[in-house]
């Protein structure tokens, strides 16, 4: 049975391979300090028998009003609004197209809607890799007009969001 829960100090990540590159080293080698020395973002895994299937780090941030589409910006203020972002996202190759990747979304899903309890969230923004967009589009995830800049030889990605009032309640 999958678990989904917060990453342990303890949790063995030199062998997961998601197969891309950037998402690996992330998971390896800046997850853990960025959780337990920094607190910048939150690592939650999903595990099976103490295998490391995949996981999701998430982290409070705030849009700008202007860059939400016209009719969600009618009813909100116009000030920076708070939401979470979906900083990264891997899927071990060898848990790949076994509902992983949506288990982990939906747990972020959950975070969005205790985070707004707590201390607001208008909803949930994800900077998806152009490889990523359908999957996040399969959720409602709409794309933003946000200027980006570029990222050297890689493929900028695709600022997307999803309201919080979108996000069915029994998926939290």
């Amino acid at each position: 049975m999958i678990e989904v829960r917060r990453l342990r100090p303890e949790d063995d990540r030199t062998a997961f391979a998601s197969g891309n590159v950037d998402l690996d080293r992330f998971f390896q080698n800046y997850a853990g300090q960025n959780q337990f020395r920094h607190y910048v973002g939150t690592t939650y895994v999903a595990v099976e028998q103490l295998e490391l299937l995949g996981y999701v780090t998430v982290a409070a941030t705030s849009i700008v009003v202007e860059d939400l589409p016209d009719r969600l910006r009618k009813r909100l203020p116009k000030y920076p609004l708070p939401a979470l972002r979906i900083a990264r996202l891997g899927v071990a190759k060898s848990a790949q197209g076994q509902g992983v990747g949506k288990r982990l979304l939906r747990a972020a899903f959950h975070i969005a809607h205790e985070m707004s309890k707590l201390a607001g969230c208008c909803g949930v923004l994800v900077d998806a890799k152009p490889e990523a967009v359908a999957f996040y589009e399969q959720f409602g995830f709409e794309s933003l007009q946000v200027i980006q800049g570029e990222l050297g030889d890689r493929p900028a990605p695709k600022t997307m969001f999803l309201p919080l009032g979108s996000i069915p309640a029994e998926q939290d």
